[in-house]
Protein backbone atom coordinates (compact mmCIF):
# COMPACT_ATOMS: atom_id res chain seq x y z
CA UNK A 1 0.00 0.00 0.00
CA UNK A 2 1.59 3.20 -0.70
CA UNK A 3 1.58 6.42 1.01
CA UNK A 4 -1.32 8.17 -0.53
CA UNK A 5 -3.68 5.09 0.20
CA UNK A 6 -2.48 5.24 3.52
CA UNK A 7 -3.25 8.64 3.91
CA UNK A 8 -6.92 8.04 2.28
CA UNK A 9 -7.77 5.09 4.55
CA UNK A 10 -6.37 7.19 7.64
CA UNK A 11 -7.45 10.45 7.44
CA UNK A 12 -11.30 9.27 6.57
CA UNK A 13 -10.76 6.76 9.89
CA UNK A 14 -9.79 10.03 11.81
CA UNK A 15 -13.09 12.38 10.87
CA UNK A 16 -15.26 11.42 13.97
CA UNK A 17 -12.19 12.96 16.25
CA UNK A 18 -13.15 16.54 16.99
CA UNK A 19 -10.32 18.95 16.14
CA UNK A 20 -12.19 22.10 14.80
CA UNK A 21 -10.29 24.42 17.11
CA UNK A 22 -7.70 27.28 17.48
CA UNK A 23 -4.11 26.04 18.23
CA UNK A 24 -3.70 28.05 21.54
CA UNK A 25 -0.51 27.78 21.10
CA UNK A 26 1.74 30.81 20.85
CA UNK A 27 5.22 30.73 19.45
CA UNK A 28 7.09 32.46 16.69
CA UNK A 29 9.27 30.46 14.11
CA UNK A 30 12.88 30.69 14.76
CA UNK A 31 15.50 30.89 12.38
CA UNK A 32 16.52 27.77 10.36
CA UNK A 33 13.91 25.93 11.49
CA UNK A 34 10.23 25.36 10.09
CA UNK A 35 6.85 26.13 10.79
CA UNK A 36 5.65 28.33 14.19
CA UNK A 37 2.03 28.52 16.09
CA UNK A 38 0.13 31.08 16.88
CA UNK A 39 -2.62 31.76 19.75
CA UNK A 40 -5.20 32.69 17.17
CA UNK A 41 -4.80 29.24 15.58
CA UNK A 42 -3.65 28.16 12.20
CA UNK A 43 -4.92 28.37 8.84
CA UNK A 44 -8.29 26.86 8.17
CA UNK A 45 -8.40 23.65 5.88
CA UNK A 46 -11.51 21.53 4.90
CA UNK A 47 -12.18 18.09 5.44
CA UNK A 48 -14.40 15.80 3.36
CA UNK A 49 -17.35 15.77 4.78
CA UNK A 50 -17.41 19.98 5.13
CA UNK A 51 -15.83 20.35 8.91
CA UNK A 52 -13.49 23.14 9.13
CA UNK A 53 -10.20 22.06 10.32
CA UNK A 54 -6.87 23.66 10.69
CA UNK A 55 -4.55 20.66 10.62
CA UNK A 56 -3.27 17.68 9.37
CA UNK A 57 -6.14 15.01 11.12
CA UNK A 58 -5.15 11.55 10.94
CA UNK A 59 -4.64 8.30 12.88
CA UNK A 60 -1.84 6.71 13.04
CA UNK A 61 -3.27 3.56 12.46
CA UNK A 62 -6.75 2.03 12.35
CA UNK A 63 -6.46 -1.17 13.10
CA UNK A 64 -7.64 -1.78 16.92
CA UNK A 65 -7.21 -4.33 19.98
CA UNK A 66 -10.27 -2.75 20.86
CA UNK A 67 -13.78 -3.85 20.19
CA UNK A 68 -16.24 -0.56 21.12
CA UNK A 69 -19.50 -0.66 20.04
CA UNK A 70 -19.61 2.42 18.76
CA UNK A 71 -16.55 2.94 16.47
CA UNK A 72 -15.85 2.37 12.97
CA UNK A 73 -12.52 1.36 13.44
CA UNK A 74 -13.25 -1.46 16.68
CA UNK A 75 -11.81 -5.05 16.20
CA UNK A 76 -14.63 -6.67 14.63
CA UNK A 77 -15.32 -4.51 11.86
CA UNK A 78 -14.66 -5.38 8.34
CA UNK A 79 -12.97 -2.08 7.74
CA UNK A 80 -9.13 -1.77 5.54
CA UNK A 81 -6.83 -1.14 7.34
CA UNK A 82 -3.87 0.58 6.85
CA UNK A 83 -0.87 1.89 9.65
CA UNK A 84 2.28 4.70 8.93
CA UNK A 85 5.65 4.43 10.26
CA UNK A 86 6.78 6.73 11.79
CA UNK A 87 9.00 8.36 9.12
CA UNK A 88 5.86 7.77 6.68
CA UNK A 89 3.99 9.99 9.07
CA UNK A 90 6.90 12.59 9.62
CA UNK A 91 7.28 13.11 5.86
CA UNK A 92 3.84 13.30 5.58
CA UNK A 93 3.24 15.81 7.45
CA UNK A 94 6.42 17.82 6.34
CA UNK A 95 5.48 17.97 2.89
CA UNK A 96 2.25 18.89 3.24
CA UNK A 97 3.61 21.95 5.41
CA UNK A 98 5.33 22.69 2.52
CA UNK A 99 3.27 22.90 -0.18
CA UNK A 100 1.19 24.77 2.37
CA UNK A 101 -1.56 22.92 2.99
CA UNK A 102 -1.25 22.75 6.82
CA UNK A 103 0.21 24.40 9.61
CA UNK A 104 -0.11 21.96 12.29
CA UNK A 105 -1.07 17.90 13.00
CA UNK A 106 -3.49 16.55 14.77
CA UNK A 107 -2.61 13.04 15.61
CA UNK A 108 -5.07 10.14 17.11
CA UNK A 109 -4.85 6.57 16.75
CA UNK A 110 -6.39 3.20 17.09
CA UNK A 111 -4.64 0.53 19.60
CA UNK A 112 -2.01 -1.67 17.54
CA UNK A 113 -1.02 -4.35 19.63
CA UNK A 114 -1.25 -1.96 23.12
CA UNK A 115 -1.70 1.50 24.85
CA UNK A 116 2.24 1.83 25.34
CA UNK A 117 3.35 0.18 22.04
CA UNK A 118 0.89 3.08 20.43
CA UNK A 119 2.07 5.42 22.20
CA UNK A 120 5.42 4.59 20.89
CA UNK A 121 4.72 4.93 17.63
CA UNK A 122 3.24 8.24 17.72
CA UNK A 123 5.88 9.55 20.13
CA UNK A 124 8.36 8.31 17.75
CA UNK A 125 6.52 10.23 15.05
CA UNK A 126 6.60 13.42 17.15
CA UNK A 127 10.22 12.99 17.89
CA UNK A 128 11.05 12.97 13.66
CA UNK A 129 9.30 15.90 13.00
CA UNK A 130 10.58 18.07 15.88
CA UNK A 131 13.91 17.16 15.97
CA UNK A 132 14.81 15.29 12.59
CA UNK A 133 12.82 17.86 10.65
CA UNK A 134 13.09 20.82 12.91
CA UNK A 135 9.35 21.63 12.60
CA UNK A 136 8.16 23.69 15.80
CA UNK A 137 4.65 24.43 14.49
CA UNK A 138 1.42 22.77 15.57
CA UNK A 139 0.91 19.39 17.49
CA UNK A 140 -2.42 18.46 18.92
CA UNK A 141 -2.21 14.33 20.07
CA UNK A 142 -5.09 12.15 21.57
CA UNK A 143 -3.06 10.29 24.42
CA UNK A 144 -4.05 6.61 24.79
CA UNK A 145 -5.74 5.51 27.87
CA UNK A 146 -3.97 3.07 29.67
CA UNK A 147 -0.76 3.88 28.38
CA UNK A 148 1.98 4.07 30.84
CA UNK A 149 2.85 7.50 32.68
CA UNK A 150 6.08 7.91 31.41
CA UNK A 151 5.20 7.97 27.93
CA UNK A 152 2.58 10.05 28.78
CA UNK A 153 5.49 12.82 29.93
CA UNK A 154 7.26 12.28 27.01
CA UNK A 155 4.19 13.08 24.80
CA UNK A 156 3.44 16.09 26.59
CA UNK A 157 6.98 17.37 25.58
CA UNK A 158 6.80 17.02 21.96
CA UNK A 159 3.18 18.09 21.61
CA UNK A 160 1.32 21.38 22.23
CA UNK A 161 -1.76 20.05 23.22
CA UNK A 162 -3.09 16.46 24.64
CA UNK A 163 -6.73 15.04 24.74
CA UNK A 164 -7.34 11.85 26.58
CA UNK A 165 -11.33 11.50 25.44
CA UNK A 166 -13.63 10.51 28.07
CA UNK A 167 -16.18 9.18 25.36
CA UNK A 168 -19.41 8.72 27.58
CA UNK A 169 -21.03 10.90 30.08
CA UNK A 170 -20.82 8.15 32.54
CA UNK A 171 -19.79 5.04 34.03
CA UNK A 172 -22.32 2.98 33.13
CA UNK A 173 -22.65 3.37 29.14
CA UNK A 174 -18.70 3.41 29.13
CA UNK A 175 -18.47 -0.41 30.41
CA UNK A 176 -21.49 -1.20 28.17
CA UNK A 177 -20.41 0.19 24.63
CA UNK A 178 -16.31 0.42 25.47
CA UNK A 179 -16.07 -2.46 27.40
CA UNK A 180 -12.51 -2.48 27.02
CA UNK A 181 -11.79 0.70 28.38
CA UNK A 182 -11.97 1.98 31.84
CA UNK A 183 -12.70 4.93 33.48
CA UNK A 184 -10.15 4.79 36.01
CA UNK A 185 -7.42 4.53 32.40
CA UNK A 186 -9.09 7.66 31.53
CA UNK A 187 -9.37 9.91 34.22
CA UNK A 188 -5.37 9.20 35.69
CA UNK A 189 -3.61 10.78 32.54
CA UNK A 190 -5.59 13.37 32.37
CA UNK A 191 -5.35 14.12 35.70
CA UNK A 192 -1.02 13.51 35.13
CA UNK A 193 -1.49 15.92 32.08
CA UNK A 194 -3.10 18.68 34.41
CA UNK A 195 -0.80 18.16 37.17
CA UNK A 196 1.84 18.60 34.11
CA UNK A 197 0.29 21.92 32.83
CA UNK A 198 0.56 23.06 36.19
CA UNK A 199 4.06 22.93 36.85
CA UNK A 200 4.63 24.60 34.08
CA UNK A 201 4.33 27.97 35.71
CA UNK A 202 6.92 26.93 38.43
CA UNK A 203 9.45 25.15 36.21
CA UNK A 204 10.94 26.02 32.92
CA UNK A 205 11.66 22.93 30.11
CA UNK A 206 14.46 23.16 27.70
CA UNK A 207 14.35 20.92 25.08
CA UNK A 208 16.24 21.43 21.65
CA UNK A 209 15.88 24.64 20.39
CA UNK A 210 13.73 27.43 22.00
CA UNK A 211 11.32 26.55 25.69
CA UNK A 212 8.80 24.08 25.16
CA UNK A 213 6.79 23.68 28.34
CA UNK A 214 4.13 20.16 28.81
CA UNK A 215 1.26 20.47 27.23
CA UNK A 216 1.68 24.33 26.40
CA UNK A 217 -1.57 24.71 24.64
CA UNK A 218 -3.52 22.61 27.23
CA UNK A 219 -6.03 19.71 27.48
CA UNK A 220 -8.87 18.67 25.91
CA UNK A 221 -11.45 15.89 26.18
CA UNK A 222 -14.64 14.51 23.77
CA UNK A 223 -17.39 13.18 24.23
CA UNK A 224 -20.01 11.27 22.10
CA UNK A 225 -23.56 12.36 22.24
CA UNK A 226 -27.02 10.60 21.30
CA UNK A 227 -25.96 6.94 21.15
CA UNK A 228 -26.42 6.91 25.48
CA UNK A 229 -29.17 7.78 27.39
CA UNK A 230 -27.81 10.51 29.61
CA UNK A 231 -29.89 13.38 29.76
CA UNK A 232 -28.84 17.00 28.69
CA UNK A 233 -28.09 18.32 32.19
CA UNK A 234 -25.97 15.16 33.30
CA UNK A 235 -23.65 15.98 30.42
CA UNK A 236 -22.88 19.48 31.36
CA UNK A 237 -22.95 18.88 34.53
CA UNK A 238 -19.69 16.09 34.03
CA UNK A 239 -18.34 18.86 31.78
CA UNK A 240 -18.56 21.45 34.29
CA UNK A 241 -16.53 19.34 36.81
CA UNK A 242 -14.14 18.37 34.32
CA UNK A 243 -13.60 21.76 33.78
CA UNK A 244 -12.84 22.19 37.33
CA UNK A 245 -11.13 19.33 38.29
CA UNK A 246 -8.88 18.80 35.35
CA UNK A 247 -8.05 22.45 34.23
CA UNK A 248 -9.26 21.39 30.77
CA UNK A 249 -8.99 24.25 27.67
CA UNK A 250 -12.30 22.55 25.82
CA UNK A 251 -14.52 19.53 25.86
CA UNK A 252 -16.13 18.90 22.40
CA UNK A 253 -19.33 17.38 21.67
CA UNK A 254 -19.79 14.98 18.78
CA UNK A 255 -23.05 13.94 17.88
CA UNK A 256 -23.38 10.11 17.39
CA UNK A 257 -23.37 9.18 13.77
CA UNK A 258 -24.66 5.54 13.41
CA UNK A 259 -21.69 3.39 11.55
CA UNK A 260 -23.60 0.02 12.45
CA UNK A 261 -26.41 -2.14 13.58
CA UNK A 262 -25.94 -2.69 17.22
CA UNK A 263 -28.92 -3.70 19.75
CA UNK A 264 -27.25 -1.05 22.32
CA UNK A 265 -26.91 1.53 19.98
CA UNK A 266 -29.57 4.00 17.61
CA UNK A 267 -30.66 2.12 14.61
CA UNK A 268 -28.48 3.08 11.15
CA UNK A 269 -31.25 5.30 10.09
CA UNK A 270 -30.97 7.59 12.89
CA UNK A 271 -30.57 11.33 12.20
CA UNK A 272 -27.20 12.63 14.34
CA UNK A 273 -28.19 15.06 16.77
CA UNK A 274 -26.79 17.85 15.77
CA UNK A 275 -29.60 20.35 17.18
CA UNK A 276 -28.72 19.38 20.68
CA UNK A 277 -24.83 19.06 19.98
CA UNK A 278 -25.10 22.97 18.96
CA UNK A 279 -27.62 23.25 22.31
CA UNK A 280 -23.94 21.50 24.05
CA UNK A 281 -21.60 24.13 22.57
CA UNK A 282 -23.84 26.88 23.96
CA UNK A 283 -24.02 25.78 27.20
CA UNK A 284 -20.69 24.94 27.72
CA UNK A 285 -20.01 28.40 26.18
CA UNK A 286 -21.78 30.11 28.72
CA UNK A 287 -19.83 27.76 31.64
CA UNK A 288 -16.88 29.10 30.13
CA UNK A 289 -16.78 32.32 28.81
CA UNK A 290 -20.47 34.03 31.09
CA UNK A 291 -20.24 32.47 34.41
CA UNK A 292 -23.14 30.39 34.07
CA UNK A 293 -23.11 27.41 36.08
CA UNK A 294 -24.48 23.54 34.99
CA UNK A 295 -27.67 23.95 37.69
CA UNK A 296 -28.68 27.91 36.02
CA UNK A 297 -28.87 26.61 32.87
CA UNK A 298 -30.99 23.33 33.34
CA UNK A 299 -31.55 21.05 36.94
CA UNK A 300 -33.03 17.71 37.51
CA UNK A 301 -36.96 19.45 36.95
CA UNK A 302 -36.08 20.70 33.39
CA UNK A 303 -33.11 18.27 32.52
CA UNK A 304 -32.81 18.50 28.70
CA UNK A 305 -32.42 22.11 26.73
CA UNK A 306 -35.40 23.76 24.80
CA UNK A 307 -34.94 23.18 21.20
CA UNK A 308 -36.59 26.37 19.89
CA UNK A 309 -34.68 28.95 22.32
CA UNK A 310 -30.58 29.04 23.04
CA UNK A 311 -29.91 28.42 26.95
CA UNK A 312 -28.81 31.93 27.61
CA UNK A 313 -32.67 33.12 26.33
CA UNK A 314 -33.97 30.37 28.08
CA UNK A 315 -33.17 31.41 31.57
CA UNK A 316 -33.33 34.78 30.73
CA UNK A 317 -37.33 33.64 29.98
CA UNK A 318 -37.40 31.78 33.22
CA UNK A 319 -35.33 34.06 35.28
CA UNK A 320 -37.54 37.99 34.55
CA UNK A 321 -37.32 38.62 38.05
CA UNK A 322 -33.61 39.81 36.95
CA UNK A 323 -34.22 42.19 34.62
CA UNK A 324 -34.51 44.46 33.01
CA UNK A 325 -30.14 45.42 33.32
CA UNK A 326 -29.65 48.93 33.41
CA UNK A 327 -26.69 49.16 30.74
CA UNK A 328 -25.44 52.52 31.81
CA UNK A 329 -24.72 51.12 35.32
CA UNK A 330 -24.77 47.37 35.46
CA UNK A 331 -21.45 45.22 36.12
CA UNK A 332 -19.56 42.69 33.80
CA UNK A 333 -21.41 39.92 35.43
CA UNK A 334 -25.32 41.27 35.44
CA UNK A 335 -24.34 42.31 31.60
CA UNK A 336 -23.18 39.04 30.59
CA UNK A 337 -26.72 37.12 31.56
CA UNK A 338 -28.19 39.71 28.99
CA UNK A 339 -29.36 37.89 25.87
CA UNK A 340 -27.53 39.48 22.82
CA UNK A 341 -25.03 40.87 24.91
CA UNK A 342 -21.47 38.99 24.95
CA UNK A 343 -17.93 39.23 26.88
CA UNK A 344 -16.64 41.82 24.00
CA UNK A 345 -19.99 43.79 24.01
CA UNK A 346 -20.05 43.69 27.71
CA UNK A 347 -16.42 45.70 28.19
CA UNK A 348 -16.58 47.93 25.36
CA UNK A 349 -20.31 48.97 26.94
CA UNK A 350 -17.92 49.59 30.31
CA UNK A 351 -15.17 51.29 28.37
CA UNK A 352 -17.80 53.90 26.18
CA UNK A 353 -20.13 54.93 29.21
CA UNK A 354 -17.50 56.35 30.96
CA UNK A 355 -17.76 58.96 28.48
CA UNK A 356 -21.26 59.65 28.40
CA UNK A 357 -24.72 57.49 28.69
CA UNK A 358 -25.30 54.74 26.38
CA UNK A 359 -28.84 54.38 24.43
CA UNK A 360 -29.83 51.77 21.76
CA UNK A 361 -27.59 53.39 18.74
CA UNK A 362 -24.52 53.50 20.77
CA UNK A 363 -25.36 49.88 21.38
CA UNK A 364 -25.47 48.77 18.38
CA UNK A 365 -22.81 50.20 16.85
CA UNK A 366 -20.72 48.64 19.87
CA UNK A 367 -21.98 45.07 18.82
CA UNK A 368 -25.23 44.22 20.81
CA UNK A 369 -27.65 41.98 19.42
CA UNK A 370 -30.31 44.51 19.90
CA UNK A 371 -33.25 42.30 18.48
CA UNK A 372 -32.61 40.08 21.58
CA UNK A 373 -31.06 42.39 24.20
CA UNK A 374 -33.76 45.68 23.94
CA UNK A 375 -36.26 43.70 25.66
CA UNK A 376 -33.94 42.50 28.66
CA UNK A 377 -32.40 46.57 29.31
CA UNK A 378 -32.83 50.18 29.76
CA UNK A 379 -30.90 52.79 28.18
CA UNK A 380 -30.60 55.93 28.33
CA UNK A 381 -33.33 56.70 25.62
CA UNK A 382 -35.53 54.28 27.14
CA UNK A 383 -35.03 54.27 30.78
CA UNK A 384 -38.51 52.09 31.24
CA UNK A 385 -37.68 49.05 29.06
CA UNK A 386 -39.96 47.72 27.14
CA UNK A 387 -42.75 46.30 29.22
CA UNK A 388 -44.32 43.07 27.55
CA UNK A 389 -45.62 39.63 28.57
CA UNK A 390 -43.44 36.73 28.98
CA UNK A 391 -45.20 35.10 26.69
CA UNK A 392 -44.61 37.75 24.00
CA UNK A 393 -41.06 37.99 24.70
CA UNK A 394 -41.03 34.19 24.24
CA UNK A 395 -42.70 34.68 20.56
CA UNK A 396 -40.77 37.57 19.21
CA UNK A 397 -37.46 35.38 20.18
CA UNK A 398 -38.81 32.10 18.69
CA UNK A 399 -40.31 33.59 15.69
CA UNK A 400 -38.29 36.55 13.79
CA UNK A 401 -41.87 37.36 12.46
CA UNK A 402 -43.42 38.52 15.49
CA UNK A 403 -43.32 42.29 16.19
CA UNK A 404 -42.29 43.78 19.76
CA UNK A 405 -46.34 44.27 20.88
CA UNK A 406 -46.00 40.09 20.55
CA UNK A 407 -48.03 40.01 17.60
CA UNK A 408 -47.59 38.85 14.32
CA UNK A 409 -46.70 41.79 11.41
CA UNK A 410 -49.48 42.70 9.20
CA UNK A 411 -48.61 41.19 5.85
CA UNK A 412 -50.53 42.19 2.12
CA UNK A 413 -50.98 38.45 1.87
CA UNK A 414 -53.13 38.18 5.32
CA UNK A 415 -57.20 38.11 5.47
CA UNK A 416 -57.97 40.88 8.00
CA UNK A 417 -60.88 39.54 10.44
CA UNK A 418 -61.93 42.43 13.06
CA UNK A 419 -58.84 44.46 11.93
CA UNK A 420 -56.17 41.64 13.18
CA UNK A 421 -54.61 39.18 10.80
CA UNK A 422 -56.23 35.74 10.81
CA UNK A 423 -53.88 32.79 12.02
CA UNK A 424 -53.04 30.36 9.78
CA UNK A 425 -50.65 27.74 9.92
CA UNK A 426 -49.12 26.53 7.02
CA UNK A 427 -47.05 23.73 8.55
CA UNK A 428 -46.13 22.14 11.62
CA UNK A 429 -43.06 24.59 11.98
CA UNK A 430 -45.72 27.08 12.58
CA UNK A 431 -47.58 24.62 15.22
CA UNK A 432 -44.47 23.94 17.14
CA UNK A 433 -43.74 27.70 17.62
CA UNK A 434 -47.16 28.07 18.93
CA UNK A 435 -47.03 24.97 20.75
CA UNK A 436 -43.43 25.99 22.66
CA UNK A 437 -45.01 29.43 23.07
CA UNK A 438 -47.44 27.47 25.60
CA UNK A 439 -45.18 25.74 27.13
CA UNK A 440 -42.72 27.91 27.59
CA UNK A 441 -45.30 30.25 29.68
CA UNK A 442 -47.01 27.41 30.93
CA UNK A 443 -50.40 27.48 29.50
CA UNK A 444 -50.16 23.53 28.66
Amino acid sequence: MDLMQKLTILADSAKYDVACTSSGADRQGKAGSLGSAVAAGCCHSFSADGRCISLLKVLMTNYCEYDCRYCVNRKSSDTVRAAFTPEELAQLTIQFYRRNYIEGLFLSSGVLKSPDYTMELMIGTFELIRYKYDFWGYIHAKAIPGASPGLIRRMGLLADRLSVNIEFPSERSLNLLAPNKQKAAILAPMKQISDGIKENDTKKLTVYKGDLKFANAGQSTQMIIGASPERDFQIISLAEGLYEKYSLKRVFYSAYIPTTEDSMLPSADTKPPLLREHRLYQADFLMRMYGFTAGEILSEQTPDFNPYLDPKCNWALNNLWFFPVDVNSAPLKDLLRVPGIGPTSSRRIIRARRSGGLGLPELKKIGVVLKRAQYFITTRDNPAGINISRESTARILIDPKVNSFGIEQLSLFDDPANGMPEVKYLNSAEHAVEEAVLCLTRQI
